[in-house]
């Protein structure tokens, strides 16, 4: 049986299905139909054309974004997707704040909701610094089907491991 390192904290029923999906050769099949399109967002500066884009719609009152961009490192390095950094320093009388998301460069290759999933995670982490009932709130008023497109997200990260 493989290891379903992506999905181990789901429901036990959620497992069974992904797991069957695996067994039976279906995975991909199921991805590749469910998200047949990829993006065309592949360079850093379309990247924060597009991550500015959503956080101008949903968070006009959070600081600027200071640098957005694709890590080729990020995803076995620090096991992550996408990182949000956030540093306030003192410049002379003001704060100024520095404001930056990094998201994994396999993700040039994704369907455009698994990048948005992303983007919409990391942007909700300025205002909420946890994975707290507000994170969530906040990731699905800005990307309603939020948590299938994590669901599926890390279903193709399993298929791609495979």
């Amino acid at each position: 049986m493989t290891s379903l390192k992506y999905i181990a904290h789901y429901p036990e029923p959620i497992q069974n299905q992904a797991s069957e999906l695996i067994s039976s050769g279906r995975l991909g099949a199921y991805i590749e139909l469910r998200y047949p399109d990829t993006h065309q967002v592949q360079s850093d500066k379309a990247l924060y054309q597009y991550v500015n884009d959503i956080k101008t719609e949903y968070m006009r009152k959070s600081g600027t974004l200071s640098q957005v961009r694709y890590d080729s490192k990020l995803s076995t390095l620090k096991n992550a997707l996408g990182i949000h950094t956030y540093q306030s320093r003192v410049q002379g009388s003001k704060l100024k704040s520095h404001n930056g998301i990094t998201v994994a460069s396999l993700f040039k290759d994704a369907p455009p909701e698994f990048l948005q999933m992303i983007v919409v995670h990391e942007l909700a982490h300025f205002k909420e610094k946890e994975h707290s009932k507000s994170f969530y709130q906040l990731c699905c008023h800005m990307e309603p089907n939020y948590h299938q497109f994590e669901l599926d997200t890390r279903l193709w990260l399993q298929w791609r491991e495979l």
